[in-house]
């Protein structure tokens, strides 16, 4: 069973392998003590042990902690005078069991493990001439040294793999809620800033606003000057309404329309806002810079309603759309309330 009783002198990873099968087997925690006495079974070091543990299983029976624990006599050890192999046996010990303790932060635990395995190694390692067992106990103990660093370097890898993998999603996520033309937010960010803006603004009892606006004309513009002339129109207005207002958010929702959210203002503070950059737009002469030509005004209209007149987002953005349509009918480059 697991090479009882052969190979005293066998190769120390195969020696390693054997026990850690033995404990395993019968569910012996991999302490300094049950090490010891594994290595004198599967060796045959301790021929007595040996012969007790067929005996057992031969029988039937189990070979329980508690029965291991009754056989103090453990395997021949050199004389300890100093009491070095009884201190290397207990911090040999409590590094294997802090190890497996240490589970919520298994970098630094195997970091520590793997460096208190390097200085009971060189304990073993100057204590090993005294005997065989000594010399087998430094090559199980490089052995678990080793691979224990193995370990470390794969969680290491593991979470370097895991930080790569938290930036791509992390990056995804912000661009799938980003607007690429504009660098906006979009209809679904908007969303979530929404909801979070509706709820603060309740529990402190601010006011709400929320707005629609619409590139008035704006086929004309992709008609007479092409998309891409388009798009940088797209791009001016939405500056131009990102600067209305740091108490604003503003979001592309689509095509040449736009939102924004404005919390802290009462309606006529949120006209007014709108209104001034409405005006500002109209006021510039936009030239198409690739060709010269100039595209002339563009202007917005926009539709305002109280958030707080409403059950839910989808209500309040169409009475917003209700007032912008009545902006619309009404001559364009206009701000209605609703």
């Amino acid at each position: 069973m697991f090479g009882i009783g052969s190979d005293p002198e066998g190769d120390s990873p195969n020696v390693l392998t054997r026990i850690d099968e033995f404990l395993q087997l019968h569910g012996l925690a991999p302490s300094l003590g049950n090490i010891v006495r594994g290595f004198g079974i599967v060796t045959g070091s301790d021929a007595e042990l040996s012969h007790k543990v067929r005996a057992r299983l031969n029988q039937g029976a189990e070979i329980t902690q508690e029965w291991f624990d009754s056989h103090d006599d453990l395997p021949p050890v050199p004389a300890d005078p100093g009491g070095e192999y009884r201190q290397l046996a207990e911090d040999l010990e409590r590094a294997v069991a802090d190890f497996g303790r240490t589970t919520h932060s298994a970098q630094t635990a195997a970091s520590n493990y793997g460096k208190d395995l390097a200085r009971q190694v060189e304990q073993v390692d100057n204590l090993a001439s005294t005997g065989s067992v000594m010399a087998s106990l430094a090559h199980i103990a490089r052995a678990m040294l080793d691979r224990t660093r193995e370990v470390e370097e794969e969680i290491r890898r593991s979470e370097e793999e895991a930080k790569s993998l938290r930036k791509s999603l992390e990056k995804a996520r912000r661009e799938a809620s980003i607007d690429h033309l504009t660098k906006l937010p979009n209809r679904r960010a908007f969303e979530d800033i929404f909801a979070t803006e509706r709820e603060d603004a309740a529990r402190e009892v601010e006011p709400l606003f929320i707005a629609l606006c619409d590139i008035d004309h704006f086929k004309r513009v992709n008609d007479d000057h092409g998309h891409a002339t388009g798009d940088r129109v797209i791009r001016v207005v939405a500056q131009t309404l990102s600067g209305i207002t740091d108490h604003c958010h503003v979001a592309r929702i689509g095509g040449e329309e736009f939102v924004l959210l404005f919390r802290g203002m009462n309606a006529q503070a949120t006209f007014d806002a709108i209104d001034h950059a409405r005006a500002a737009l109209a006021a510039r002469h936009l030239v198409d810079k690739n060709t010269n030509r100039p595209i002339g005004t563009v202007t917005i209209s926009a539709g305002i309603t109280n958030v707080f007149d409403h059950p839910d987002m989808g209500t309040a953005m169409r009475a917003a759309d209700t007032a912008l349509y009545k902006a619309k009918e009404t001559g364009r480059n206009r701000v209605e309330i609703g």
